[in-house]
């Protein structure tokens, strides 16, 4: 097969990871296939809207070629590096001219793709309308509330829909390329790298492991602070709605109602998240065990926990408190 041209775009404030993760993916596919007396899979390129030193977020700078005509990316594949001030509007990337390069180019490309917030510069160029998209756990929200037309999903690593591809916070653009390296070139290609870059060749779990501390956050004022106020106290205690509802001092029913419109969750729901919260915390301290760590937040059984766990953050307890104990 010709090699497959890969174009990753920078600009002012990109983050370096973004850019450079996927780079030495395809890099280590040009390694893995010399080794084999194969011919180079991939030609890499860095692109930015004027071509020229690129000084990222990290203050390493990249050298990287000017744009091309979008007709020059036929059969490529494009890869947007997130950066900073995506998410608010506030980034080099979301210029006009460039936004429109973009949506110019996904016409031509075989493949186009984002890193972390660069799922920002595909929204604004409208592809991904209609679509299912993810983008960093942080900026996920502020993803679906600027475009509504999107599906966005929290959880995934990465995800394809049609020709688009977008993945989450940053070190997921090697997930990523690495499934493009698989799709390429098959699954035996794709373990290789992954193996010579001593990373998850299919990582375990979602992104939704890592932003489990934020789960449960509520301002103080409202039905959702109060009750999230109320509970945290008692999350070992067995409690139920009924109990809920007289702490605030009003119906179920109209608690259901009030926690719904506010937060968009019921009463048990929240009562989980809380309880997910304490338990991740409990599994990062030092000499925690599973089992006193499903009491503790309100579980009871090591059972309970890993049912939990597997259905909220797509892991089992004791793979949490390995990676983040």
């Amino acid at each position: 097969m010709p090699p497959i041209d890969l174009w990753l775009l920078v600009y002012p404030g990109f983050l370096l990871l973004d850019a450079s993760g996927p780079a030495q993916v395809f890099s280590s596919a040009n390694d893995e296939a010399r080794a084999a007396g194969l011919p180079e899979p991939y030609r890499i390129h860095m692109l930015s809207a004027d071509g020229g030193p690129v000084v990222s977020s990290a203050g390493v700078t990249l050298l990287t070629a000017p744009l091309p005509s979008p007709s020059a990316l036929a059969g490529a594949t494009l890869i947007v590096s997130g950066g900073r001030g995506l998410e608010c509007g506030a980034s080099p990337a979301l210029a006009p001219e460039l936004v429109d390069w973009v949506r110019q180019a996904a016409v031509h490309a075989g493949r186009c793709c984002s890193v972390c917030t660069g799922a920002f510069v595909l929204a604004r160029a409208g592809l991904l309308d209609g679509r299912r998209a993810v983008t960093h756990w942080l900026d996920a929200a502020a993803l679906q509330a600027q475009h509504p037309a999107i599906t966005v999903q929290d959880d995934a690593i990465y995800i394809r829909d049609g020709a688009l591809y977008t993945s989450a916070g940053i070190a997921a653009g090697m997930d990523l390329a690495l499934a493009l390296v698989e799709e390429d070139r098959g699954r035996a290609a794709g373990l290789a790298v992954a193996k010579r870059l001593v990373v998850f060749f299919k990582r375990p779990g979602g992104q939704r492991q890592f932003s489990s501390e934020l789960l449960a956050q509520a301002a103080p004022q409202g039905w959702h602070g109060q009750l999230t106020a109320w509970l945290r106290p008692r999350l070992a205690q067995q409690l139920d709605v009924e109990q809920m509802a007289a702490a605030l001092a009003t119906s179920v029913r109209t608690l259901h109602r009030r926690l719904r419109q506010e937060a968009g969750m019921s009463p048990a729901q929240l009562l989980l998240r809380l309880r997910m919260e304490a338990a991740c915390a409990l599994l990062e301290r030092p000499g925690m065990t599973v089992k006193r760590a499903a009491r503790q937040s309100g579980f009871g059984s090591e059972y309970n926990l890993r049912r939990a766990f597997a259905a909220q953050l797509g892991v089992a307890p004791s793979d949490y408190q390995s990676r983040f104990g």
